[in-house]
């Protein structure tokens, strides 16, 4: 072994070592939490190509999210230099969006194809429902949106789906993704699954061009491989079809993407699917304290789903784990944002070291308010993405009709963008004459500067509709030109987008400008520091970025707002999950399957193990949920945490582990000699009143020697108290 290849395996455990130098032949790393998966791909990918001689441009390393593959590039520039540019290092829909653009033209996808994101893709539902005459209200569009994506993550099409119908849902789920792809087909555009399905389609049609792409790729690598559907396994399978060198890097305990079609049978059935590959296990976490590298794995053992897995650290003991039980969602959020400020004067954390992270959006609101009453910075990861704001959208819509004028949505976005006389019963009017003779609306436009075609419009109309398309030839003119900037100069000039913000009365006019600037001097980055600066090729950028890809890397402070989701993959010092509630997490869909209850525990085992040094588990014993508020149980996932993890709060603390971790059961206390001595005073959810404190909630009531221990919480500043039932004075409200 070279020198060189052999700097590659220092500092490697065994097991990461043995995954490093495994080359030939199928392989299963199984990675836990903190295991230091990144390296061990990096390190594999250098070594294939120092040791065993394989060129960067014959390895792809598939991952789920930019921000992976950027990491992953990074780390391969500091290991082998320059080579690592030649890598193809990226996200499945990366690689399968070059593959369309250089060979999509065999199964009829034109070069010039866009991508439509998740706002095109709701409007092209909706107008396709609108033709069809469907009622909204009675077939929610975003239902049909889902199962349509559903059933091309599973490789069936409109026909094939037709096939499996069962009932009259499924018979308009058909109709509506029938005429959806037509309208893509017309609009020379595909959604986030149809690169996948149609990467699978070319492949499957046309074997001189899978041929091309499996010499090409010797070696095939795929992490996170639990998240994969099953278009994606199948594109993994038939890329690694000849060579058989097919690495997946995963783990079934931190599957949570069912929702987005992911099956956690693809890594559950690897060894099935590949008899021969070699099975490696990353069971040493770098991340965590011990304490809660320890409550995670008692939260995970309870799932059956699973690859057994021993996860250790050498880690410190680390701080316990604080479970804190309060009122309201309002005081939760402000308890959560005292403590991070109890944090940064004690401990020397600061704000960038603290995420707090839920099971849905929702529960950001309270949040926000508590971030905004005292005064601390905040981002939330999953908001309005720069990309969806409506100026912001404008611009990419008006770049996309340059590079793709058949772009039907583009074109109905912003042909009166800013105002121009074209309403929606002449833009209606055109869609509908243009579909009447097969054409596109590009087409159709066309076609009005000619008067051999009947048109339904008016000379006005005409006039308008002609100018729009004028508008449009000419910026086209433009654009072998110029550069990227200078070319969104003219569009923001000509089309009068600028123009229309500075004059409008919207006292948000200059942030919409600063947001069109800020877009000006992405496209300038991205023309200095990509091989490829075309329009398509910025165009196809800005359609695949990810929540996770706007998390800031500057030096601002703030502390970060993220879904558990949206978490999975990132790590800091302190994590707070809020909403440790049944119903919540786990979510009130989930709890009567198994198999989606086991998918909830997964959630939080993920959001336990994004910790590095401290972790609090919140829970609110009154939630709005639905609209109105209700009480609610501590979650079940608590229960499974020891008890010797925990925090054991001083008596009387505003915030403690009002859950200690046994099962919600009416305990007797005992006397010194072992007998009981009396029944529980309380039940847990039943309110109480205290002479000082008021009317409150009992978390918990617990025997002590001779007596209970009662856990209430107040409202408002009172809190969480720990109350003797003997000395506390506390009453039933039925009873006061």
């Amino acid at each position: 072994m070279t020198a060189r290849a052999d700097a590659l395996l220092e500092g490697l455990n065994p097991p990461q070592r043995q995954a490093v130098q495994c080359v030939d032949g199928p392989l299963l790393i199984v990675a836990g939490p903190g295991s230091g998966k990144t390296r061990v791909i990096t390190h594999r990918i250098a070594y294939l190509n120092r040791h065993v001689g394989i060129s960067p441009r014959r390895i792809a390393a598939v991952t789920f999210t930019n921000r992976a593959a950027r990491e992953m590039r990074n780390r391969l520039t500091a290991l082998m230099g320059d080579g690592a540019q030649r890598l193809t290092a990226g996200t499945f829909h990366a690689l399968c969006a070059s593959v369309l653009r250089r060979d999509g033209e065999v199964i009829g996808i034109p070069p010039d194809y866009v991508i439509m994101d998740d706002e095109d893709q709701m409007n092209l539902i909706k107008q396709s429902m609108e033709q069809l005459q469907l009622d909204p209200k009675r077939f929610p569009p975003r239902s049909v949106l889902s199962a349509i994506s559903r059933a091309k993550s599973q490789l069936l099409g409109p026909d094939a789906l037709a096939a499996k119908a069962d009932g009259h849902y499924d018979e308009v789920v058909h109709r509506v993704f029938a005429a959806y792809q037509a309208s893509l087909a017309r609009s020379h555009g595909v959604d986030f699954d149809d690169l996948l399905g149609k990467a699978v389609e070319l492949f499957r049609r046309a074997p001189e061009i899978r041929d091309r792409w499996q010499e090409r790729f010797i070696h095939f690598m795929v992490d996170e491989f639990q998240d994969t559907n099953t278009a994606q396994y199948e594109i993994a399978r038939l890329l690694a079809g000849k060579h058989r060198n097919l690495a997946v890097v995963g783990d079934p305990d931190q599957s949570i993407y069912s929702w987005r079609n992911a099956d956690i049978r693809n890594i559950l059935s690897f060894k099935k699917d590949y008899p021969d590959a070699t099975i490696v296990a990353l069971s040493q976490n770098y991340r965590s304290t011990r304490t809660i590298l320890d409550a995670a794995r008692h939260v995970i053992r309870a799932n059956s789903q699973r690859i057994e897995q021993e996860l250790f650290t050498e880690n410190g003991q680390g701080v316990p784990i604080r479970i804190a039980d309060t009122y309201s969602e309002e005081e939760e959020a402000q308890e959560v944002i005292r403590e991070v400020q109890r944090l940064m004067e004690h401990e020397g954390v600061t704000l960038r070291d603290c995420v707090v992270t839920y099971r849905v959006n929702a529960q950001s609101r309270a949040l926000e308010e508590a971030c905004l009453r005292y005064g601390m910075p905040y981002k939330i990861v999953g908001g309005v993405r720069f990309y969806q704001r409506r100026e912001v959208k404008d611009l990419i819509c008006y770049l996309r009709l340059l590079e793709n004028p058949f772009d039907e949505v583009s074109l109905t976005r912003v042909i009166n963008v800013p105002a121009r006389g074209i309403g929606k019963r002449t833009v209606d009017e055109l869609l509908a004459w243009a579909n009447s003779r097969d054409v596109p609306a590009y087409t159709g436009l066309q076609m009005l500067e000619s008067d051999d075609y009947h048109s339904p419009f008016d000379a006005r109309q005409k006039r308008q509709l002609t100018g729009f398309l004028s508008l449009l030839n000419g910026l086209s003119a433009l654009k072998p030109e110029m550069e990227l900037p200078q070319l969104i100069d003219e569009v923001l000039e000509q089309s009068g987008l600028r123009r229309a913000i500075l004059e409008s009365d919207d006292p948000d006019a200059e942030d919409r400008l600063e947001n069109l600037r800020e877009l000006r001097g992405l496209s300038a980055e991205f023309a200095d520091a990509s091989a490829d600066e075309s329009l398509p090729a910025f165009l196809e950028r800005i359609a695949l970025v990810s929540d996770q890809d706007v998390l800031d890397e500057d030096e601002q402070q703030y502390i970060t707002l993220i879904t558990l989701h949206q978490i999975k993959g990132l790590e800091f010092p302190v994590v707070f999950i809020t909403g440790m509630e049944d119903g919540v997490l786990p979510h009130m869909r989930s709890i009567d399957d198994p198999d989606q209850l086991e998918e909830e525990r997964r959630i939080a085992y993920v959001g336990m193990t994004r910790a590095r040094d401290r972790l609090y588990l919140f829970r609110s014993l009154r939630r709005r949920m639905f609209g109105s508020f209700g009480s609610s149980r501590r979650s079940r996932f608590l229960k499974d945490i020891p008890f010797g993890l925990l925090e054991a709060p001083e008596r009387g603390q505003r915030f403690g582990n009002g859950d200690t971790g046994r099962p919600e059961r009416e305990l007797a206390a005992v006397g010194a000699d072992g007998a009981p001595v009396q029944a529980p005073p309380f039940k847990t959810g039943e309110k109480v009143t205290h002479p000082v404190f008021g009317l409150g909630i009992v978390v918990d009531c617990s025997p002590r020697p001779g007596d209970y221990e009662v856990t209430v919480a107040f409202p408002g500043n009172q809190g969480v108290k720990r109350i003797l039932h003997s000395y506390g004075k506390l009453e039933g409200a039925q009873r006061s």
